[in-house]
């Protein structure tokens, strides 16, 4: 079994609690192989669901609903 780089270990360390665990070794070979950047990506401030319209670009039960018909989906709206 090959040992961890000095460099997986520090990132595993950093982002994990409880260093000596199965995901923190997982997490530093991936660091290791260069298949996992330490400290990855952040998050995008304010890019959700809440920016989008909720009836925005008109999908098709928005188009049945202001065509003047009144119901949306079937016979019991």
């Amino acid at each position: 079994m090959a040992k961890l780089c000095p460099k997986g270990k520090a990132a595993a360390k950093r982002k994990f609690k409880v260093y000596p665990s199965a995901y923190a070794n997982m997490y530093a070979s991936g660091v290791c192989s260069g298949k996992i950047k330490p400290g990855g990506r952040k998050k995008a401030m304010g890019g959700g669901m809440m920016d989008r319209p909720m009836y925005g670009s008109g999908g098709k039960a928005c188009k049945l609903a202001m065509k003047g018909k009144g119901r949306a989906y079937g016979k019991n709206s």
